[in-house]
């Protein structure tokens, strides 16, 4: 983590949930999920790109924060395969946006030392996206800081279904035993691979689903749901919910010290 400065100015409160959190225990792995644009816009008598265009400070400031709070991993629900279901103008203007971003935040990537990762099935996205993606990656390569993925045209199930149908070809060829497969082999094939499971999954404008999003990686991640709409999402909110994270006991389908007793030999045994 940078100079408590760098992040929250002192007498702020930002600054004030800031020092109460534990640096040695933040996430690893943060996924968000940015919900609520259209909201944001219809609440102002805007069209729906504006409420994705004034997303993006949302985007930039929560970056830098976790950047500066030295986060190793974040991930991004940008756009879902059903997003393809909007509006084709919709469409256009998102794809349009995310290209502008790319432009105009490559170098504060590279000031915050942070290295692109898009993931999703990028080989359908239009070649202007692709090409801009690329360079997204090519110029943060070298980058050491936060792992920022991307996930476009990104599909949970879809993941999943091929890393099966990888398996199935695999087994057919005779290059693969059933008994080979485990959890360590599946999350080698997952587009998140060489990464820890998220620790933290935020949602906001208040919905409260994960609309099919990293289904194999969110099995054991604390969920926060923030009522604030993703435009409005800043820095105050992700502290907020790393507050509340912070103070949820994590036991992964195990107990906490305070439900289990020990047992004559010391082995410790459920209470009753």
């Amino acid at each position: 983590m940078r100079p408590l400065d760098e992040i929250a100015a002192p007498g702020t409160e930002e600054r004030a949930i800031l020092e109460l959190l534990d640096p040695g225990a933040l996430p690893r792995h943060l996924a968000i999920i940015m919900d609520g644009n259209g909201r944001w816009a219809r609440a102002r008598n805007l069209p729906r790109v504006e409420g994705h265009r004034a997303a993006v400070g949302a985007v930039r400031e929560t970056i830098e924060t976790i950047a500066r709070l030295g986060i190793p991993a974040v991930t991004l629900y940008a756009f879902s395969t059903e997003n393809w279901k909007r509006p084709r103008h919709e469409v256009v203007a998102l794809m349009s946006l995310l290209k502008e971003y790319i432009d105009r935040e490559l170098a504060t990537f590279q000031a915050n030392n942070l290295r692109v990762r898009p993931i999703g099935r990028l080989d359908q996205l239009d070649p202007s996206v692709q090409r801009q993606l690329k360079k997204a990656v090519d110029g943060t390569s070298r980058c050491t800081g936060t792992i920022v993925q991307i996930a476009l045209n990104y599909s949970g199930r879809q993941e999943l279904v091929d890393v099966i149908r990888g398996a199935a070809r695999d087994a057919a060829a005779g290059r693969l035993a059933a008994e080979a497969i485990d959890e360590s082999w599946v999350n080698d094939r997952l587009e998140t691979h060489g990464l820890p499971d998220p620790d933290l999954l935020i949602r906001t404008s208040g919905e409260q689903r994960i609309s099919n999003f990293l289904l194999w990686q969110l099995a054991y991640s604390e969920i926060y749901f923030c009522p604030v709409l993703w435009p409005d999402f800043g820095k105050r909110e992700l502290l907020r919910a790393l507050q509340e994270y912070q103070s949820r006991e994590r036991r992964f389908g195990g107990l906490s010290p305070s439900e289990s007793v020990f047992s004559p030999t010391g082995e410790p045994v459920a209470k009753a």
